[in-house]
């Protein structure tokens, strides 16, 4: 799903800092973010988004980083079986 939203990200090293983000692409298992901020692959990631009515809090790994379009990949973890049916739901209602 390629869609705009507005995510933000918890710092696990400095959580009252919040960075706000925005999704190039949402599925099940992940997502493509725009972002300024540069990360490490491999980093893991707390965040918060907000999606057709729907808030999550997930977890996730930045699975890859291109720096040139300012864009990070994060592979959702640990996701709860409750989130995941949300999300897959989420997700299937914007390939209708």
């Amino acid at each position: 799903m390629a869609a705009t939203f507005d995510v933000r990200f918890e710092q696990t090293q400095d959580a009252a800092r919040a960075l706000r983000a925005y999704s190039l692409n949402l599925s099940a298992g992940g997502l493509c973010l725009r972002t300024r901020r540069s990360y490490d692959v491999g980093s893991r990631v707390r965040l918060q988004m907000s999606v057709s009515g729907e808030d999550f809090e997930l977890e996730g790994i930045i699975s890859w980083v291109r720096d040139d379009a300012e864009a990070i990949g994060v592979r959702f973890v640990d996701v709860r079986e409750e989130d995941q049916l949300r999300l897959q739901r989420v997700v299937g209602s914007f390939k209708r």
